[in-house]
């Protein structure tokens, strides 16, 4: 596992998420499911105020998903069940074991924009207190944030996004 890193192309990333995201679709509709026979209890908890609508979808949607990639990538076959299928697992700059500490860095970087809209939209669609020019802003900050995720590996010698440097981490081939 030590040594040169032979580096992984952003494709093969996005494939090995498109494979997670079939679990992610499908713990989806279990919630519409689930959701659509309990709607009268969770309404007033999307309805009643921008906070409250997004602590609910986080605890119910952002969660699970953080810590199934964030589990995964920190356990012993440091991959999502995506990135088993196409060969690849997130390791330390030399190779080594990332842990479920640096797993939970990683993944609360990886999916902060993907909060960061749900904030925003929650806000946007709901009442709030706070001025339209911030929530755009923020909105503006997302996509800004994905673009560099998604460009960051082109750059980087090791295909790293931010995330993964910041966090010091490395995707790799299994060997």
């Amino acid at each position: 596992m030590h040594g040169e890193v032979r580096s992984v192309p952003l494709g093969t990333r996005i494939i090995a998420f498109l494979w997670d995201y079939v679990i992610i679709s499908g713990y989806i509709i279990l919630l519409i499911g689930i959701s659509y026979l309990i709607r009268p209890l969770l309404a007033p908890l999307f309805t009643t105020n921008p906070l409250l609508a997004e602590v609910t979808g986080f605890l119910f949607l952002t969660l699970p998903v953080y810590l199934y990639f964030a589990v995964c990538e920190g356990s012993g076959s440091h991959a999502t069940w995506g990135k088993r299928k196409v060969g690849i697992m997130v390791t330390g700059r030399y190779g080594q074991s990332i842990g479920l500490g640096s797993s939970l860095v990683r993944s609360a970087l990886k999916f902060a924009p993907w909060e960061l809209a749900h904030f925003t939209i929650w806000h946007m669609v709901l009442p709030s207190d706070y001025p339209e020019s911030l929530i755009y802003s923020l909105l503006a900050v997302v996509y800004v944030l994905v673009l560099i995720y998604l460009i960051s590996p082109l750059w980087s010698k090791n295909k790293q996004t931010v995330y993964d440097l910041i966090a010091g981490t490395v995707i790799r081939y299994k060997n």
